[in-house]
């Protein structure tokens, strides 16, 4: 086929006014390239025709004379090696522009100090949004946490589907060295969940959180001070009640050892939450994300009434300004070490350890037990079990609090299981 038939002698004779030569509307490069003559306003149009897949096709390449004749020949060239490679040059300017235009837009993001789109912290907030409402405020502000200081700085501008396993385990790895194992492990546990998330909206392919699994150190969990004698548990529960701090404060102290819930879900504790008449607390565990219903013994309600007055009206029950910000996580801490009890004997998380064990010892149930501990549910065994015990939970809470009243009261007490 013939080719570069025009010559610039032919174009440069061409006058603005021309709408034609000779009575054609255009003329012929050849090879596809052409050059449209009737052209409102005295402009030509240079075009580039082409067949791909059995279809007929055009691609605009720029107008005369900005476009020149050699220009638009380096064009109408690189066109027709695209076409002979199978690829369509219209696909691929639209993809150019689309590049383009997500480089200005991610540029635009960041400088607004929003998220690129598609890449990580892009898809892992997305994900973030959409759970949050099921977790408990500790838990989300918690995971948020680790992500804004441990995984954004690092890997949140990179598009998530370019990611490798090494970029994420050196984020990781840097958890890992700053002594925080635990927290290296769950991070690459959240980590697997964006990823799993990314796959099922088509941003990524596959989770590379999975690869890195065994590659961190296995976190070795400790327990928590706790009290196991009778008699210490009593004296403490006097000193509670001789507890001068405020009386907000004083209702959690007296209240935590008798829920024995984990302490951010005790802290976060809403009103909405509780049914004063039904004596119950329902909330969403925080370890395993399942519905968990807290009996409530006689005493607890008594104390929560008496503290309504301070915060009903507000969201939390251990609330700050009227009920508007939970307690924070020191407060119960520093109360407990102005009572002579520091870490090393008793810790807020330490009273779940006290309860399981001496009522244990008083001959209750362990799955109740467990139960009531929100431990990992497993399977049709803990359905079964959530439905099994409930009831029994509720007289064993009563019970384990009237067996708290009589220690602090100093009575001679031998443990043992009320029906």
């Amino acid at each position: 086929m013939a080719i570069n038939k025009i010559s610039d002698t032919t174009l440069r004779a061409l006058k603005p006014t021309t709408d034609n030569i000779n009575g054609k509307l255009r003329l012929d490069d050849g090879g596809g390239l052409v050059l449209l003559l009737a052209v409102k306003g005295g402009s030509r149009a240079w075009r580039f025709n082409y067949t791909i897949a059995g279809k007929r096709k055009t691609l605009s390449l720029g107008t005369y004379p900005d476009t020149t004749l050699k220009l638009a020949r380096q064009k109408a060239d690189i066109a027709r090696k695209q076409v002979a490679a199978g690829l369509d040059p219209s696909d691929i300017r639209k993809d150019t522009k689309n590049a383009l235009k997500n480089k200005v837009d991610a540029k635009k993001r960041e400088a607004a100090g929003l998220p690129i789109i598609d890449s990580f912290e892009f898809v892992a907030r997305e994900w973030f949004d959409g759970r949050q409402h099921t977790w408990s405020e500790s838990h989300s502000s918690r995971t948020l946490a680790y992500l804004e200081k441990d995984l954004f700085p690092w890997i949140g501008n990179l598009p998530i589907a370019e990611i490798e396993a090494p970029a994420l385990l050196e984020c990781l790895r840097r958890v890992e060295k700053r002594g925080a194992t635990e927290a290296a492990n769950r991070l690459r546990a959240v980590s697997g969940q964006i990823w799993r998330y990314g796959i099922a909206i088509g941003k990524t392919k596959r989770d590379i959180a999975a690869d890195l699994i065994g590659a961190l150190a296995q976190h070795v969990t400790k327990n928590f001070s706790h009290i196991t004698d009778p008699k210490q548990l009593g004296q403490l529960l006097r000193d509670i009640e001789a507890y001068a701090g405020t009386p907000m404060v004083k209702a959690a102290l007296r209240i935590m050892p008798l829920v024995f819930t984990r302490p951010a879900e005790f802290r976060c504790a809403k009103w909405e939450e509780i049914d004063l008449d039904a004596k119950e607390w329902r909330y969403i565990a925080t370890k395993t994300g399942a519905n968990h219903i807290v009996p409530l013994a006689d005493q607890v309600i008594q104390q929560l009434r008496a503290i309504y007055p301070l915060t009903g009206n507000g969201k939390y029950v251990f609330g700050i300004r009227a009920g508007e910000r939970p307690l924070s996580e020191n407060t119960i801490n520093a109360a407990l070490k102005s009572l002579g009890y520091s870490s090393d004997i008793i810790q807020p998380h330490g009273f779940r350890h006290t309860a399981a064990t001496m009522l244990a010892e008083m001959g209750w149930n362990t799955d109740a037990i467990d139960r009531q501990l929100a431990h990992k549910e497993q399977g049709v065994k803990g359905v079964y079990q959530k439905a099994q015990y409930l009831e029994e939970r509720k007289r064993m809470m009563q019970s384990w609090a009237d067996y708290a009243d009589g220690l602090k009261s100093g009575a001679q007490i031998i443990p043992f299981k009320t029906a």
